[in-house]
């Protein structure tokens, strides 16, 4: 095998790994609270996000560790790894800071306009990394974030449906709605952050020649200018 593509594939698997850790690391924390529930017969539903009251508060930061069962655990755990890892492999410089800030406003928006009842689960910051990397790929125009973001609609374009209030039973669609709109909102901060769209020699020499001929239009209209008598330009002049 060429070294250099041993090399890259190197690089690309490392890469990969890299951008899976901190997904598994939080999916662990997921699982780890669940066992937890299970092994000492507790139940932390109270420590979910309580809309507009004191107790709900720490829910900001804990309810994304907290899931009903087995069944909306997996649900979550899946979609989180993947859109996870998409995230720190392709934004890998603005990554934590996308992430963080998905988690704290999904948090923040449930507690602020959530139903009365508890609020638990990671489905807001599942939504908040598909809706990331969706807006984000279309915001910077770059032909492979916008390649990847049609692989997020074809996966996961039936989440649509999870935003539509009472749609699905017993299912926070503000948690949903909110996540959602906190990606939106990070792909327009971070836009011209991370990844761009490449400029290639082409690209330049084609300004290069639509600023010559612009260069050359404002020079032809000047000596036509010039050459207009001088009450004809004034009435120019005020036409304007």
């Amino acid at each position: 095998m060429d070294p250099e593509i041993s090399k890259d594939s190197s690089f690309y698997r490392k890469k990969l790994l890299l951008s899976l850790f901190l997904p598994a690391v939080i999916v662990f924390l997921m699982w780890l609270v669940k066992v937890v529930e299970i092994l000492f017969n507790l139940d932390f539903t109270t420590m979910g996000i309580s809309p507009l009251e004191l107790r709900g508060l720490p829910g900001i930061f804990l309810s994304p560790f907290i899931h009903d069962n087995f069944r909306h655990l997996i649900s979550n755990s899946i979609p989180l790894l993947v859109l996870g890892t998409g995230i720190f492999y392709f934004y890998s410089g603005v990554a934590i800071k996308v992430t963080f800030r998905i988690y704290l406003l999904t948090g923040i928006f449930v507690w602020l306009i959530g139903r009365d009842a508890w609020h638990i689960g990671a489905s807001g910051l599942v939504y908040g990394f598909a809706s990331f990397l969706f807006f984000s790929g279309i915001i910077r125009k770059y032909f492979r974030l916008v390649a990847l973001s049609l692989l997020i609609v074809f996966l996961y374009g039936s989440m649509v449906w999870g935003m539509v209030p009472d749609f699905y039973q017993n299912v926070s669609w503000e948690a949903h709605m909110m996540g959602f709109v906190s990606g939106i909102i990070m792909a327009i901060w971070f836009r011209k952050e991370g990844p761009q769209q490449p400029v290639y020699e082409w690209m330049l020499e084609e300004e290069e020649e639509e600023a010559g001929r612009e260069g050359d239009e404002a020079k032809e209209k000047y000596f036509e200018n010039e050459e207009t008598p001088d009450g004809d330009a004034n009435d120019l002049v005020q036409n304007k």
